[in-house]
């Protein structure tokens, strides 16, 4: 009787973990944008995960005044899409299971004054920020595994098509 391997089992299904990400914008246009404190030149968006017995929108308002110090009455939601979703790379898991996130964007107009942007009000993730147009958004400054969500979120957003 010949050997007959076992056959492998089929892998986990990937598991993402709910993610509020915001869009601040000022009247005039202009999106907040912060870069990540211990890699230069990497900007990004205020953004978390959902917290075990929190729901997405109370994740994005805490994520929103851990990271940056913005309070919702600071903020008015004007837009929301949903479904962008990234794996983690080389395999990494969030928590031992989450092998990626799904994000819900929330593009909000700012109705706070710049004081109210505070990037050390907890654990400091961003060294500094500044208001930019859409436009001049860089794909450069987003790790490789995110790039297609930031090109999907400004295409869906602003009708812009960010190049490499």
């Amino acid at each position: 009787m010949p050997d007959e391997a076992t056959p492998a089992p089929p892998p986990l299904p990937l598991l993402y973990r709910p993610n509020g990400a915001a869009i601040l914008e000022r009247e005039t246009g202009e999106i907040f944008v912060a870069e990540r404190l211990n890699v230069k030149g990497a900007w990004q968006f205020p953004q978390g995960g959902v917290d075990s017995g929190e729901d997405l929108l109370a994740a994005f308002y805490r994520e929103l005044e851990e990271e940056i110090g913005v309070k919702p009455q600071h903020v008015e939601i004007i837009e929301t899409r949903s479904g962008y979703r990234y794996a983690f790379p080389k395999g990494r898991l969030k928590y031992g299971v989450y092998g990626g996130q799904e994000q819900t964007y929330y593009r909000c107009r700012f109705l706070g004054s710049d004081s109210d942007i505070r990037l050390d009000a907890h654990n400091q993730e961003f060294g500094r920020w500044r208001w930019i147009q859409p436009a001049l958004f860089q794909l450069s400054w987003v790790p490789k595994f995110k790039r297609e969500v930031y090109r999907q979120v400004f295409h869906d957003f602003y009708r812009i098509d960010l190049k490499d």
